[in-house]
């Protein structure tokens, strides 16, 4: 499951705005703001499905472990646009 700073983290690391990812991951800008704020908001599990599977393709990993959780661009994706 991706958490909310994972997703603001992952767009940091691309250079993406909220429009930018919720335009790749087919969801709508109200969504992606939801699953991005601090306050917890319920949002769908196919929202947050959708946005990983969209930061994926774009060369991010999600790390999670007992300690917390991060995210790490991958470098060599030949195949992403930006």
């Amino acid at each position: 499951m991706i958490t909310a700073r994972q997703s603001r983290a992952a767009r940091a690391l691309l250079g993406w705005t909220q429009e930018t990812l919720a335009d790749r991951a087919r969801i709508s800008l109200t969504a992606l703001k939801r699953l991005e704020s601090e306050n917890r908001l319920e949002v769908f599990e196919s929202t947050r499905d959708q946005v990983r599977r969209a930061l994926e393709t774009a060369g991010i990993v999600l790390l999670s472990t007992d300690k917390g959780e991060g995210v790490l661009l991958l470098h060599d994706r030949t195949d992403v646009q930006r």
